[in-house]
């Protein structure tokens, strides 16, 4: 749930909680639910580590009436064909390769979003209902549940300030470990995997505040300059850490002529890494992207990964986003 979703927003290194207005605001700020004009739906996939996972998003969402949206949207991410060799020897010591089974490990997360405006001109408000699903083969599952809430504010000079509320409440998961299966790994190394793991899962709430604003140049030149404050309400790795609070800046442009096409970047996730040496430095990451949409179909690309620069591979991620309306 903290990858992102959206090759377009993706782009522009997340930095999009203050004017997100499309359906895939379900993920980024519900607020942003109210811009939806008519049913929309959104498609995205990719591929992370040399292609060993895969990241599955879709959503639907549309107005409920002139001052209210709904929208739904379900997310995966996934190994599948791990080899489960727990049984590769057999009770005579023999290897057997046809004892060999394959198994997946995977996330689901099935977010439930309302908006609604509120009657201070220019406020608007929106909220998310999660429900997680964790699923490791026959070893072990969970279910989890949590909210997030956001807030949109547009001025009268088309300044837009966001504020997103992620897992408010903590998002609390709950595991069932199959005890048959564990007994089965449990002395596969002597003084390891001796105990049950614990069966609970705490989820912190994080906060994301942005800004942005569009500036129209010749009337068919724009460019949407945007930023976000990300924090966690732990001590981490992030460009400023206390033992209460943690946050680092994320950047993005979006450059548009005539509302056709789209060139997109950002940088983001600011990190201070530690050396093997015992030397740090900051280490940072830079996206790009490009988007084309032509009567109510948005496709977008994002070169970008889940990482730092140097950390991981960049992955190619395509999104697509459709208006029904151009069906009718």
């Amino acid at each position: 749930m903290n990858i992102g979703v959206d090759a377009a927003a993706l782009g522009m290194s997340n930095a999009v909680t203050a004017h997100t207005g499309d359906v895939n605001s379900g993920y980024w700020n519900p607020a942003g639910l109210l811009q939806v004009k008519d049913k929309q739906l959104a498609l995205m996939h990719a591929s992370y580590f040399a292609n060993i996972a895969q990241y599955d998003y879709a959503a639907f969402a549309m107005p409920i009436d002139e001052r209210s949206a709904f929208g739904i949207s379900v997310i995966r991410f996934g190994v599948d064909d791990i080899m489960n060799t727990t049984q590769l020897i057999d009770s005579e010591g023999n290897i057997d390769y046809n004892r060999i089974s394959l198994f997946s490990a995977a996330d689901y997360g099935v977010t439930i979003s309302y908006a609604r405006s509120l009657p201070l001109d220019g406020f608007q408000y929106g909220i998310n209902a999660k429900v997680i699903r964790r699923i490791i083969g026959d070893f072990a599952n969970s279910w989890g549940f949590g909210f997030d809430i956001g807030i949109q504010y547009q001025t009268k000079d088309n300044w837009k300030f966001g504020l997103m509320l992620r897992d408010i409440t903590t998002t609390y998961n709950v595991w069932s470990i199959d005890e048959e299966q564990f007994q089965t790994i449990s002395d596969a190394i002597p003084g390891e995997n001796q105990e049950l793991p614990e069966t609970n899962e705490i989820t912190l709430p994080k906060a994301q505040l942005g800004f942005s604003k569009k500036f129209i140049i010749r009337y068919d030149y724009s460019i949407l300059a945007s930023a976000n404050l990300n924090m966690q309400f732990a001590q981490t790795n992030d460009l400023v850490s206390t033992e209460s609070i943690s946050f680092d800046p994320a950047f993005g442009f979006e450059f548009g002529y005539i509302d056709i096409v789209y060139l997109r970047g950002g940088v983001g996730n600011f990190q201070n890494v530690r050396e093997i040496d015992g030397s740090g430095k900051l280490s940072f990451q830079p996206n790009i992207g490009l988007g084309f949409k032509y009567k109510g179909i948005e496709v977008d690309y994002a070169l970008t990964d889940i990482g730092d620069q140097s950390a991981a591979l960049y992955s190619n991620i395509f999104s697509l986003k459709v208006d029904l309306g151009i069906f009718r």
